[in-house]
Order: C-alpha cells, then sequence, then structure tokens
C-alpha cells in the first residue's frame, strides 16, 4: 500500500500515566479529526485480536476494513515466529512484527511469508544458544515454570507460560522476570507469557524498524498520525509513546502493573474491543 508523504501533526502529548485515567473510547472524545489523519495501526493480537486463543470474526474484519480504507496494518506481538507464519499469510495486515520486535513477516504476491531480522544470523545463533540454557534453568529453579507451547517455533527469544496453559502467580511471575534479568536478558510479561531476549529491540524498536522497512519512513516523525491498540504491561511503551493508544477493556487486569497506561479505553474486551475501534475510526472516515 501507498502512504502520503508526511505533513505537519500537532502533538496532543502521548499516553497516560498509571495514575491518570484512561478517556473512555467515545466519539466525542476521539474526534474525527484523529481518524481522518491516521496513516496506520498497530496492534498487539493475544487478547487484543484473539479471544480464548482465536481472532473473533469481528476482529478478522475489523483488520480487513482498516486495510480496505487505505489504513496501514502491522500486528505486533511476542508470539513466536512459528506460531505467527501461518496468520502473516492469512490475515488482512502489511505485516506481523513477532517476538517483540526481533522479526517482520512479510507476505508476498506468491503467498509466500519473507522473513527478516532485527539481528544477524551469527549474533542470533549465539543468543540462542545461551537463551536455551537460562530457559531451562528457569524451569528448573522456579516451581511451575515451564517453557510456552509455541516455544518449538522460537528463532530469538525464550517464553515462559503463565496464562495460557499454566497458571503462575504474582510471585512466580516475578521470580522468571527476575531470573531472566539476572541471566543478563530484556524481560517482559505480556497477558499469557513471560518473554526474554537478548538485544534491545521491543514492540516500540519493532514498530519503528518496521516502518523503515516497509514505508522508508520515521515513524516518531510522525506519530500522532498512528494509533496502537494492546492490553497488557509488554505494550506499556507502546502506549507511552503513540498518542492514539487504546487499551481494549481487559487492560484492567494490569492497570497496577502498567506505568503507561493507554490514553483511551474500549468499552468491550479483547477481540470486540479492537472491532469496537475499528468502527469508529471506520466510521469517522467516510
Amino acid at each position: 500500500m501507498s502512504i502520503e508523504p508526511a505533513g505537519h501533526v500537532p502533538s496532543r502529548g502521548a499516553g497516560a500515566h498509571a495514575g491518570q485515567p484512561m478517556t473512555p473510547l467515545q466519539p466525542d472524545s476521539w474526534p474525527p479529526s484523529i481518524s481522518r489523519a491516521l496513516r496506520g495501526v498497530f496492534t498487539d493480537i493475544d487478547d487484543t485480536l484473539t479471544t480464548e486463543g482465536a481472532i473473533t470474526p469481528d476482529a478478522l474484519q475489523a483488520l480487513a476494513g482498516l486495510q480496505a480504507a487505505g489504513l496501514a496494518v502491522v500486528a505486533v506481538t511476542g508470539r513466536s515466529v512459528g506460531w505467527s507464519l501461518p496468520f502473516a499469510a492469512q490475515w488482512p495486515v502489511d505485516a506481523i512484527v513477532a517476538e517483540n520486535g526481533a522479526v517482520a513477516l512479510l507476505r508476498q504476491a506468491d503467498g509466500r511469508v519473507d522473513k527478516r531480522y532485527v539481528q544477524d544470523a551469527a549474533t542470533r545463533a549465539a543468543n540462542f544458544a545461551r537463551m536455551q540454557e537460562v530457559l531451562a534453568l528457569v524451569e528448573h529453579g522456579i516451581p511451575g515454570a515451564r517453557r510456552a507451547t509455541d516455544s518449538g517455533g522460537r528463532e530469538t527469544d525464550i517464553a515462559i507460560d503463565h496464562s495460557e496453559f499454566a497458571r503462575l502467580d504474582a510471585a512466580q511471575i516475578d521470580a522468571v522476570v527476575q531470573a531472566m534479568r539476572q541471566a543478563g536478558l530484556h524481560a517482559t510479561v505480556s497477558s499469557i507469557h513471560v518473554n526474554g531476549w537478548f538485544g534491545t529491540h521491543d514492540k516500540l524498536e519493532g514498530a519503528r524498524w518496521i516502518v523503515r522497512e516497509l514505508w522508508q519512513r520515521d515513524l516518531d516523525a510522525e506519530m500522532g498520525r498512528w494509533a496502537y491498540v494492546g492490553d497488557s504491561t509488554n505494550d506499556a511503551r507502546m502506549f507511552e509513546a503513540f498518542e492514539n493508544s487504546v487499551g481494549v477493556a481487559n487492560i484492567a487486569r494490569f492497570v497496577p502493573q502498567l506505568a503507561h497506561l493507554p490514553r483511551f479505553v474500549a468499552q468491550g474486551e479483547r477481540g470486540a474491543g479492537f472491532a469496537e475501534f475499528a468502527r469508529l475510526v471506520l466510521a469517522q472516515r467516510h
């Protein structure tokens, strides 16, 4: 898709701090001027597009509607490359940025999915070996800690399941995070997993990278013309950076742990909340 040349967009300030209330997502709080200025939408996947582990028809239709309206649509997720590959081939998105900003999956004209990496092959190989050692130590040392079921498809990070098929309490989750960080990994918590990796990338850096890769643009220079939709603590930097940041209603679970909240919150949870956001944007662009 094409995106028109950049223009000056007045800044309205970025996402809210944890102590500030989120504004309900409504036409009077999200005026048409925002929707009409948008160039694209970034979205989390788990518990933002998906409900009970699967994308809902309304969320899938919302993605298609946004793309049909000429908006760039990119999913940014902590999910593994292997898990994300079929969805990159099937969903109406321009790309999926997987493993918290490390890998971009791009569907080609012939239906194949092209993989692009932030790190070179030698770095990935060395990091992978070290991360497997950390993963084994975490599983052995923390009662209840088990690798995520999509771990076989991971290339640049490791993940411990805390809410998908396993259940860890807050103390166990914190112990996993601390163990990863003590081993030198960057660690973050999504709605279902604790992810750890070597490198400085994250969802925000992945968003900046994919905008350069696909459209040769500077995301920071036009941040006010993009939106982000998410639901958990690994979205905090996105909520902080994006002026037009939206949380689906199930973000309530993570509010106490979030240093930065989204500016707006949908009434609906998970896929229904994303569809609510898309309906508002599309109605205002007509």
